[in-house]
């Protein structure tokens, strides 16, 4: 059931948020234990780069949940730097914006992102 209702508003976030080349969707991916961003570009459904808390630069920092998740936005930050990418639309896919999805927010933010 709550599954049914985040799918829902996932949705309906769809409908909003559209990734473009010049200003792609950074999309926040949630589980129990491990987050993950990626940039999208929804006119060529393709994904321009992604970021986890599994890769092995944080892996290995042993960070709590809150801590890697706010690393892995400044991690996303860096590689859309790298490609050329300023400003982004945040999707945060039916989450709630609180907790490890703010944290990630925040670290895109003090990465150099805008959004």
């Amino acid at each position: 059931m709550i599954r049914d209702r985040r799918k829902r508003r996932r949705f309906n976030i769809r409908k909003k948020v559209v990734g473009t080349p010049e200003r792609p969707r950074l999309v926040v991916i949630r589980s129990n234990i491990h987050v993950a961003a990626q940039l999208v570009d929804d006119s060529k459904d393709r994904v321009l780069t992604g970021v986890s808390s599994r890769t092995p630069a944080l892996r290995d920092k042993k960070l709590k949940r809150m801590e890697a998740s706010r690393e892995v936005g400044k991690l996303i930050a860096v590689k859309a730097k790298e490609l050329k990418v300023s400003k982004v639309v945040f999707d945060r896919a039916g989450y709630r914006y609180h907790g490890r999805v703010r944290a990630v927010a925040e670290g895109a933010r003090e990465g150099g992102l805008e959004f």
